[in-house]
């Protein structure tokens, strides 16, 4: 909610660019509100990559972005324009900037749908504390709800008896970073809040309500890692009749003002990133400045 994307926009106008999606959820068709994804008529004032490109119910890894942006930034350098890479994905970012193989990870099934299963029993906060004891280090950049991610790292231990952060600070350590310019959009945290909690009441008046119905109404939608994201998954508890709609918009944006902090956790760490106190700056200046 602190205005990347129109920032990217007039940036976009400035330098004769064109933007690439690097959030992990626009990525999917039919996520246009609980997104905040960018309008059609943004879309058609710069060119957007990486929007609507798969269906909810697909698995979509960071590989699989990584390998597609790739491609989109060569198709856009080889057209004279400039890439801007735009979102808040930071394993997606880091995953391209810092040029991660990802390929080489073990993977095994089987160990997956016994983790998956003890999810569902044990909870996600069991499987954290496992992989705590197991992988530290990736434990403490996971948060112990995200169950997707944890069970994916128990998965790459339990099969290869080595830990994922192992593998990656083996990558990190073999590729060299991307030639790139990094900047960072902030604001103080009252005012962040502020905007969050707009956002969201705006979203609701949008139909946001509607948009998980529909969803949940297609095969396979309602299993799916689309669907355990931010505010959609809060809003499926809701349908089902597990609280009510006020306690669902009430989790919607504590549970946002949560990540926000973790997103600025995560980004702090990249020290090549300059940021920008958007406070007293409109999308325009911003970009100006960037320019």
């Amino acid at each position: 909610a602190v205005g990347k994307t129109a920032v990217a926009i007039e940036l976009a106008k400035r330098v004769n660019g064109e933007i690439i999606n690097a959030d992990s959820m626009q990525v999917y068709k039919g996520m246009d509100i609980g997104t905040a994804k960018p309008s059609f008529s943004e879309r058609e004032t710069v060119r957007f990559h990486l929007l609507d490109i798969v269906s909810p119910e697909v698995q979509f890894t960071v590989s699989d972005w990584k390998e597609l942006a790739e491609k989109k930034i060569l198709d856009i350098h080889a057209r004279n324009k400039q890439a801007i890479v735009c979102g808040g994905t930071g394993l997606y970012i880091r995953a391209l900037l810092e040029n991660w193989s990802l390929a080489e990870t073990p993977s095994d099934a089987s160990i997956r749908t016994q983790l998956k299963i003890r999810a569902e029993s044990e909870g996600s906060a069991s499987l954290h504390a496992e992989l705590a004891e197991v992988d530290i280090k990736t434990a403490l950049r996971i948060h112990s709800n995200d169950v997707v991610r944890i069970i994916r790292a128990l998965e790459v231990y339990f099969a290869s008896g080595k830990r994922i952060s192992e593998y990656q600070e083996e990558d990190r350590a073999t590729q060299s970073r991307r030639p790139s310019k990094s900047w960072g959009l902030s604001l103080p945290r009252p005012e962040l809040y502020a905007r969050i909690e707009d956002r969201i009441d705006r979203m609701f008046e949008g139909g946001f309500e509607t948009e998980v119905k529909e969803l949940l109404a297609r095969p396979g939608v309602a299993a799916s890692n689309a669907m355990k994201s931010l505010g959609y998954k809060e809003i499926a508890h809701y349908l089902q009749g597990e609280y009510d709609r006020a306690e669902a918009i009430r989790l919607i944006k504590q549970n946002t003002r949560r990540y926000s902090k973790r997103q600025m956790t995560w980004f702090n760490a990249d020290h090549q990133i300059v940021w920008i106190d958007c406070s007293e700056l409109n999308s325009a200046e911003i970009a100006t400045r960037i320019a």
